[in-house]
């Protein structure tokens, strides 16, 4: 191989990482059928008892996570 074939040769390999990405197109999501994201609403307010019957609000548990199990025997 010639010297200038062989400079050519590692351009080629060392430059596309230099180069940056090719802009990608923006997805079309009206033809895909996806709907835009709405941002969550707060929960309502309601109470219910803990295991040792004392009533629990949700405001009370402001701040922190809750796990809710429904739970039916239908």
């Amino acid at each position: 191989m010639s010297r200038p074939a062989a400079a050519a040769l590692i351009l080629a390999l060392l430059l596309p990482p230099l180069l940056p990405p090719p802009a990608a197109a923006a997805p079309d999501f009206a033809a895909m059928n996806i709907q835009r994201y709405e941002p969550p609403k707060p929960a309502p307010e309601f109470s219910l008892p803990d295991l040792a019957g004392r009533r629990v609000t949700l405001s009370e548990l402001r701040g922190k996570v809750v796990l809710l199990f429904y739970w039916a025997t239908w």
